[in-house]
């Protein structure tokens, strides 16, 4: 070979080599680099706290996963380990920071959705992260509302517990006591629901927005005990 030759030849192994060790370094097609940004994205920290996966939870926070991460709807790990009861998984969250307090588009948060399942093991570990008691969900109802409408009595007792405002009015016109007559059964449930807010100083006059109180509403639903229960409290 000339020596023009083995010049060109040694010219192109000299260009090739960069491309070699970049291939080797995981660069080029994403490699290593792009698999770990998957691995850390909000998507893959809320999609494992959503199966209750704690220890895949853990990896990823301790791979540098940001713990308030959200997906496309706004939705956080903590709220979505909420949503599943995954209590466990919720407590490593809130160990790592997780603010509870962050709403999603339905305008969900870890405390609102207790209101919702009624899980006190979960409000037990939303409270440690000192949630905003006056968060309001897409009707404008604090957590007592839709734990009370749904005859959660434990969950209603456990936020009685708290600094949790009794009589906040939702965007309907209606506090946790009228949601308890108007949407209850009027079973044992509900009784119950409607004396731990009477005895927890809720208002028993305040009416809705058509001036119709709770004993109005519970006499024409044939109510007889929450009846009983709200006129020993002195309702008019």
């Amino acid at each position: 070979m000339t020596r023009a030759g083995l010049l060109r030849g040694a010219g192109r192994l000299v260009a090739f080599a960069p491309l070699v060790l970049l291939a080797a370094c995981g660069g080029g097609d994403g490699g290593e680099g792009e698999r770990t940004a998957a691995r850390t994205a909000p998507g893959a920290l809320v999609r494992a706290a959503a199966a209750g996966d704690t220890a895949e939870v853990r990896r990823l926070l301790a791979a540098g996963t940001d713990v308030d991460g959200r997906t496309a709807d706004g939705r956080t790990a903590v709220t979505a380990a909420a949503l599943g009861d995954h209590v466990a998984t919720a407590r490593a969250l809130i160990d790592a920071g997780a603010d509870v307090d962050l709403q999603d588009a339905d305008r969900n948060n870890a405390l609102l959705v207790c209101g919702e399942t009624g899980s006190v093991a979960m409000l037990r570990e939303v409270l440690r992260a000192k949630p905003d008691l006056s968060a309001t969900n897409r009707f404008g109802g604090t957590a007592l509302i839709p734990a009370s409408d749904r005859g959660h009595v434990d969950m209603v007792r456990a936020l009685l517990r708290t600094e949790i405002d009794v009589d906040h009015v939702n965007n309907l016109g209606w506090t946790a006591l009228l949601e308890a007559v108007i949407l209850g059964e009027g079973g044992p449930p509900h009784q119950r629901i409607v004396r731990a807010l009477v005895d927890a100083g809720a208002d028993v006059d305040l009416a809705d927005r058509d001036g119709v109180t709770p004993l109005a509403h519970a006499r024409d639903r044939g109510y007889a005990e929450i009846v009983r229960t709200l006129e020993a409290a002195g309702a008019d």
